[in-house]
């Protein structure tokens, strides 16, 4: 399977962490800085996992989220929440919502990378 990656985050800091490290674990990367970054990205991109935030400007993480499972040809896509929103209800909605896993921040970036080999495997 090809590995590639959408990495979906209005922090700098987050992107470039996250952008380092996956590529050094050959991932194709792609960045977008809110879901409608993201969205463009998807019409001419299959990633294999959307690493997706939900506190974003313009288009949140759940709006993005909606329109990644109602888009057939995304239907394989994986989708994980990575978040500050942590509360056990912010949870069960994103995983309502169809996220594949939930994660929340700070995080460990090793716990990150291994979630996400496992989830594509």
């Amino acid at each position: 399977m090809e590995k590639k990656i959408l990495i979906v985050d209005d922090e700098p800091n987050i992107v470039m962490s996250l952008e380092y490290t996956f590529k050094k674990q050959n991932f194709e990367v792609f960045i977008a800085r809110d879901g409608g970054e993201a969205l463009e990205i998807l019409k001419h991109q299959t990633p294999s996992v959307v690493l997706l935030d939900i506190m974003m400007p313009n288009v949140d993480g759940y709006q993005t989220l909606k329109h990644i499972k109602n888009t057939n040809s995304l239907k394989n896509t994986k989708v994980v929440f990575l978040t500050a929103k942590n509360k056990a209800s912010d949870i069960e909605k994103g995983l309502k919502l169809g996220a594949d896993k939930y994660l929340t921040k700070p995080f460990s970036v090793k716990k990150i990378v291994s979630e996400i080999l496992e989830l594509i495997a």
